[in-house]
C-alpha cells in the first residue's frame, strides 16, 4: 500500500473539492513571503461547496532560516504562519452562525518540533503554543477542525497540530502511519526499563504503545481511514458529525474532552474518570487556601 508520508500538498488534493485551492491566502491574510515559514502550507479552498482553511506539513522542504527545520519538522516560523491561518479564519467567521463557519483541515505529517539553539533563543515554543492555543479558540468559538494524520504525528509537533481538532482521524498503518508521544528508546532511559521489555509492554498495551490503532482504542483517533478512496468521505462526514455537535450545544463530545469519553467507551482508558475524580477532590480539600491566598 503506498504511503503518503512526506506527501503533504498531494495529499490536499485528496480532500478537498477539485481545483479549489488557494496558496497562502485566508480571509484577510495574505502571505507574500514565500521563505516565510516552508514547511507550513496554509490556504483556502472549497469542502463540499463550502470555505475551508487548510493548514498542512510539507515534508519536502527546508527552512533556508532555520537548517533544523526539515521533514516536517514544525519550527519557530512554522508556528506562527499556522496560528495566523487559524485566527484569520476565526475573523473572517466571526458573524457566522455555528453552521456557516468555515471547517479547518489539518493535515499532519510531523516529526516533531526538533528545535535548534536558535529557535528556543528567539521562542519556538511560544509560537507553537500560540498555534495551540488559536486552534483551541476556534474549536471553541464553533469551527469544526478536522485532523488527519497522513504520515508522522510525534511529540510536541502533534500537540499542536492535530491534537486540538474537533476530531482526529488516521490513515491505517499499513500506509507507514506513526503516532507516538516519545520512541520506546527515550523511553527506555527515561524509565531505566530494559527495551526489550518494553517493545513487549508496547504490543498489548494501548496507553504505551505506539500507531494508530492503539490510539484508535485510546480515543485519540476517532476513525481509522483504509484507503485513498474514503479519505475524502470520511473527512466530510466527519465534518458533518462536527458541526451537528456544535449546533446543539455538545462541545464536550469533542476535542480533548470528547476523546476521553471515547477511550473510555473503547476500553482504552478505564482509569480517566477515577483519577480525574481523584484529583478533584484532593484540590477540593485544599482550594480555600490558595483561592484566598
Amino acid at each position: 500500500m503506498e504511503s503518503l508520508m512526506g506527501q503533504g500538498r498531494a495529499a490536499i488534493d485528496l480532500m478537498i473539492d477539485p481545483g479549489t485551492f488557494t496558496e497562502n491566502v485566508v480571509g484577510q491574510l495574505k502571505i507574500d513571503n514565500p521563505d516565510f515559514g516552508p514547511g507550513a502550507v496554509i490556504g483556502t479552498a472549497k469542502l463540499d461547496g463550502k470555505n475551508c482553511t487548510v493548514i498542512a506539513n510539507d515534508a519536502m522542504v527546508g527552512n533556508p532560516n532555520f537548517p533544523v527545520v526539515y521533514a516536517g519538522v514544525i519550527g519557530l516560523e512554522e508556528g506562527y504562519k499556522m496560528a495566523l491561518a487559524v485566527y484569520a479564519s476565526i475573523e473572517a467567521d466571526k458573524s457566522l452562525p455555528v453552521d456557516e463557519k468555515r471547517a479547518l483541515l489539518l493535515i499532519v505529517d510531523t516529526p516533531g518540533n526538533g528545535p535548534g539553539k536558535q529557535e528556543e533563543i528567539f521562542g519556538m515554543n511560544k509560537a507553537t503554543g500560540a498555534y495551540q492555543l488559536a486552534l483551541a479558540e476556534a474549536r471553541k468559538t464553533g469551527h469544526p477542525i478536522i485532523a488527519v494524520v497522513i504520515g508522522r504525528a510525534i511529540s510536541g509537533a502533534f500537540l499542536c497540530h492535530g491534537l486540538q481538532a474537533d476530531h482526529i482521524l488516521s490513515m491505517s498503518p499499513e500506509f507507514g502511519t506513526m503516532i507516538h508521544v516519545m520512541p520506546i528508546t527515550s523511553i527506555a532511559r527515561i524509565t531505566k526499563l530494559d527495551q526489550d521489555y518494553l517493545e513487549e509492554l508496547s504490543k498489548n498495551n494501548p496507553v504505551f504503545a505506539a500507531g494508530p490503532q492503539f490510539f484508535e482504542q485510546l480515543g485519540g483517533v476517532e476513525e481509522i481511514i483504509n484507503s485513498i478512496d474514503d479519505i475524502r468521505p470520511t473527512v466530510l462526514k466527519h465534518v458533518k458529525e462536527v458541526v451537528e455537535l456544535k449546533k446543539q450545544g455538545r462541545y464536550d463530545d469533542l476535542g480533548p474532552w470528547g476523546r476521553g469519553k471515547l477511550g473510555v467507551e473503547r476500553g482504552g482508558r478505564k482509569m480517566r474518570a477515577v483519577v480525574i475524580d481523584k484529583m478533584n477532590e484532593e484540590f477540593k480539600a485544599v482550594e480555600a487556601k490558595y483561592l484566598s491566598a
